[in-house]
């Protein structure tokens, strides 16, 4: 019989989470999670295997408390009309100090894919799927906001969203100003400046009418 859990798993969970995302897996050593969690490393080793298989469940909460409800807008059906604008809004003040660990740490997934985990095959998977989420809640926001869009000009600024979040939770540890500038154009792009996605659309995005498109939603081209 195995040993009786005398702690709360979730909030021993929840104390890594927070080392891993201010310091990054490969920085943070088992001594700091100790303090951090008040366990000793023979009940960490016990209970999660490893500091790697700590750090998996720290991600599986962070997407469980972090993430997913901030998606839960896009993925319930029905989906408001306003509810994109709501996600991105309620994500730029977030990272404007709304939410303190993503505005100085930026986002832990993220982080992990530019540490030695980079190119490790199980978190690439859950990376995957984060990004397979995203981008369906925000299609579904431009679905119920942007009904009017053919398919190509609504995958266009689905995609063009998409990118705008990830570069904003990329850069946010850089310049939470920037990232949050992004989030504003997703937000104009979303928002006001359709007409633009509907003649892209309509007319393929070759490099010239993608750069002529960016110039015309007020975005900087790359």
């Amino acid at each position: 019989m195995g040993r009786e859990r005398t702690f709360d798993a979730a909030e021993v969970v929840r104390a890594a989470r927070r080392v891993f995302w201010e310091r990054g897996y490969a920085e943070t050593a088992v001594p700091d999670l100790e303090k951090a969690t008040g366990l000793n490393r023979s009940s960490i080793y016990h209970a999660f295997g490893s500091k790697r298989g700590l750090f998996d469940a720290a991600v599986d909460s962070y997407l469980d408390d972090v993430i997913r409800p901030r998606l839960a807008l896009l993925r319930t059906p029905p989906v408001a009309a306003d509810a994109l604008e709501t996600y991105l809004t309620g994500l730029r003040t977030a990272m404007l100090g709304g939410l303190r660990e993503l505005e100085q740490n930026g986002c832990l997934l993220m982080n992990a894919t530019g540490s030695t985990l980079g190119h490790d095959d199980a978190l690439r998977v859950v990376v995957s799927h984060y990004y397979a989420d995203l981008r369906a809640a925000i299609a579904a926001g431009v679905a119920a906001r942007r009904p009017d869009l053919d398919a190509a000009a609504a995958d266009l600024m689905t995609t063009t969203c998409t990118s705008l979040v990830l570069s904003s939770m990329m850069s946010v540890r850089i310049s939470h100003e920037t990232a949050a500038e992004m989030l504003t154009t997703a937000v104009i792009q979303s928002l006001e400046q359709s007409q633009a996605f509907s003649a892209v659309g309509r007319s393929g995005a070759g490099p010239g009418r993608e750069r002529r498109a960016g110039t015309r939603l007020g975005t900087r081209p790359g």
